[in-house]
């Protein structure tokens, strides 16, 4: 029997790793998941096609197609490597990705940036209350830091200067897509968009709150969705890892 996993998790932003961790846990309770993880430096170009060709390298070692999952940029990876590899994929599960996949927490931040006459300062704690809610300011210092070093290692495509667009396509492998109802960056009204691109058997799921990162704040019901989606059975080995270091609330 293979031991290499049946599900895959992306991550091309290190720095928000942490939001990723207790929906990890949970599905590793259910399923044998590995993360892959692409470090973008500040030497190299920002290239989506280099990470396409990494993660195909990484899957050849694979005997079986995978269930691929990804939240925001770490999602439209998932998304261009299915439509390039559709043979190599079981599933594609994304998170907060709308039809217009590149659309991202940067897109945003950069628009703003650009549009409004504030510092930069203050438009990124406006931006950690629009993707987190009201937090104490020791937590916000947090996330403030965590935000600035997304802007510096992750493989979002967006700068000051350009932000990049994807049309809307079909994905020929089965597609589960979940959003938050009360996220500004993938609003219920875009997530609504795929409909005209889902096939039979694709599904959209929204979590009642939690924000572009919904599925830190209730990983147990974005679990639920896409263990139902898998039809997986759980597994009886227990599995165990610690969380983040900070707690962000509601």
């Amino acid at each position: 029997m293979s031991s290499l996993p049946n599900a895959l998790w992306l991550n091309v932003s290190p720095a928000l790793q942490q939001f990723d961790r207790p929906l990890l846990i949970h599905l590793s309770h259910h399923v044998a998941i590995a993360q892959w993880e692409y470090c973008q430096t500040p030497d190299e170009p920002m290239s989506l096609e280099v990470a396409i060709d990494l993660l195909d390298d990484y899957l050849k070692n694979q005997n079986r197609p995978v269930d691929l999952i990804g939240h925001s940029t770490s999602g439209l990876l998932g998304l261009l490597y299915a439509r390039q590899h559709p043979e190599k994929v079981r599933s594609l599960t994304l998170l907060s990705v709308g039809p217009y996949p590149a659309v991202d927490w940067q897109a945003h931040y950069y628009a703003q940036l650009q549009k409004l006459p504030c510092s930069r300062e203050v438009l990124l704690n406006q931006m950690v209350n629009n993707l987190f809610g009201h937090q104490s300011p020791g937590i916000i210092r947090e996330i403030l830091q965590i935000l600035e070093q997304d802007l510096m290692t992750s493989l979002s495509p967006h700068t000051l200067f350009r932000r990049v667009s994807f049309s809307p396509s079909k994905v020929s492998v089965p597609m589960l897509v979940c959003g938050s109802a009360d996220d500004i960056i993938v609003d219920p009204y875009t997530l609504e968009g795929w409909q005209s691109w889902l096939k039979s058997g694709d599904r959209i799921w929204q979590c009642p709150k939690g924000r572009y990162f919904f599925h830190y704040f209730h990983p147990q019901k974005v679990c639920e969705q896409i263990v139902d989606f898998w039809d997986l059975p759980p597994l009886s080995q227990d599995r165990t890892a610690s969380l983040a270091n900070f707690k962000v609330s509601l």
